[in-house]
């Protein structure tokens, strides 16, 4: 059961996580940004679950008409007319070019077919990777002005200057949840890989991961600051 990540205790912490944002941050960046958080959870393992179910209907459909292909290419080849052993050599070439052509063909549209439910699959797991990703991007906006070298009060703020009005217990805990929802996003993206290890969507997935690793610790390191200022 610790092999593999559970979706549904997945979505408890972000739920849990938004409640917690909402009590300390009612009506902030944060806030709004855990409600989508909790939306995308669920979308993300609802269609992790969807992209991990065979497609039995289509995979029989196509079966069916790769069947019907293969049938039709068959009956094709032997209308060829090759001849006693053809009449001229120029003929048998020509004959010989277009069966070979005719199973180049049907091994072209045979190929496309078996991996027609693996090409849909990853375009929608793309899609909500693509998501995730802007959402950590997101994240890194809202706790982009918190800086904690600004609680020194050292110089004088200009009329553009983002505003200082939390407490360093206050800054630190705002930073930490911002951490914690791209740590969660990242989680997210892994459950499309689980039991789908496909080689485009796991580079995908590693990149989503490595996004919101490289976001999270420079949250860390204004963590730090707080954590020296404040001993």
């Amino acid at each position: 059961m610790y092999l593999q990540l559970n979706a549904e205790k997945i979505i408890e912490t972000a739920e849990k996580l938004h409640r917690r944002i909402q009590e300390r941050f009612p009506e902030s960046g944060p806030s709004n940004v855990g409600g989508e958080v909790v939306s995308l959870s669920r979308q993300s393992a609802q269609r992790a679950k969807e992209i991990a179910r065979p497609m039995l209907m289509f995979r029989i459909c196509i079966g069916l008409f790769i069947l019907l292909f293969i049938t039709t290419t068959i009956k094709i080849l032997l209308e060829v007319d090759f001849g006693p052993v053809a009449n001229t050599l120029s003929e048998f070439l020509q004959a010989m070019d277009a069966s070979i052509e005719i199973i180049v063909l049907c091994g072209g549209g045979i190929l496309f077919l078996m991996t027609l439910e693996t090409r849909m699959k990853r375009r929608r797991a793309l899609k909500k990777l693509h998501e995730l990703r802007s959402l950590a991007h997101v994240i890194d906006m809202h706790q982009l002005t918190k800086d904690p070298e600004g609680m020194r009060n050292e110089g004088t703020s200009t009329p553009s200057s983002p505003e200082r009005m939390l407490s360093p217990f206050e800054l630190q805990r705002y930073l930490d949840y911002c951490s914690e929802l791209l740590s969660i996003i990242s989680k997210l993206a892994a459950l499309y890989i689980q039991h789908f290890p496909d080689q485009q969507i796991s580079e995908a997935v590693n990149d989503v991961e490595q996004l919101s690793d490289g976001l999270s610790r420079k949250i860390w390191q204004k963590i730090m600051i707080i954590d020296k200022g404040s001993h």
